[in-house]
């Protein structure tokens, strides 16, 4: 049965804090809704309605275009191991570029990470808990580090020039306004 809180308890960013993985769900007025899958080491509760994750740079940027058309951002978690749980946060997001002052207030939350395209803050208005009977045991191996290889191979002038050439539209061309000033 689901219940809903209006704030993240200690004992659900108790459970957030040992996920692995969640999950963005953003959509614009018009166009593709999206659902990102997120891992590593990139997400914090700061706040009992405040949520903050670090948004590395990937084949797109669904997320930003859709944020900046219409701020309403949805990220669920679910138990793979022990006790079944579905856990989503509800809330209107902001994102922060290396341009904005409130990108380095979060930063230091975060590993270094030469990937780090944006920050996304949250607050939260409705937590929603349900049951996760259908969701399967998996059991967790080890990080992938494709990404963070990847991105510090790389550097910095290779990374902007891929968001250059990869991440300031969304596939609906909506823009990301990733390389404004």
């Amino acid at each position: 049965m689901a219940k809903q809180f209006e704030h993240i308890t200690a004992e659900l960013k108790e459970f957030i804090e040992k996920q692995k993985i969640f999950f963005v769900g953003t959509a614009s007025h018009e166009g593709r809704v999206n659902v990102s899958p997120k891992g590593t080491d990139s997400f914090r509760v700061i706040g009992k309605n405040k949520i903050v994750w670090l948004n590395l740079t990937g084949s797109g940027n669904e997320t930003a275009a859709h944020l900046l058309k219409n701020n309403r951002m949805t990220i669920m978690f679910c138990a793979f191991e022990g006790k079944p749980m579905i856990l989503r946060l509800y809330g209107e997001a902001r994102i922060y570029h290396k341009r904005d002052r409130d990108f380095y207030d979060y930063l230091s939350l975060f590993p270094e990470n030469v990937g780090t395209r944006q920050l996304i803050e949250m607050e939260v208005n409705l937590v929603q808990t349900s049951c996760g009977f259908g969701v399967p045991y998996m059991e967790f191996k080890e990080e992938r580090t494709t990404l963070n290889t990847w991105a510090e191979k790389q550097g910095k002038d290779k990374i902007e020039a891929y968001w250059k050439n990869k991440n300031t539209l969304s596939i609906d061309g909506f823009e990301t306004k990733i390389l404004e000033d």
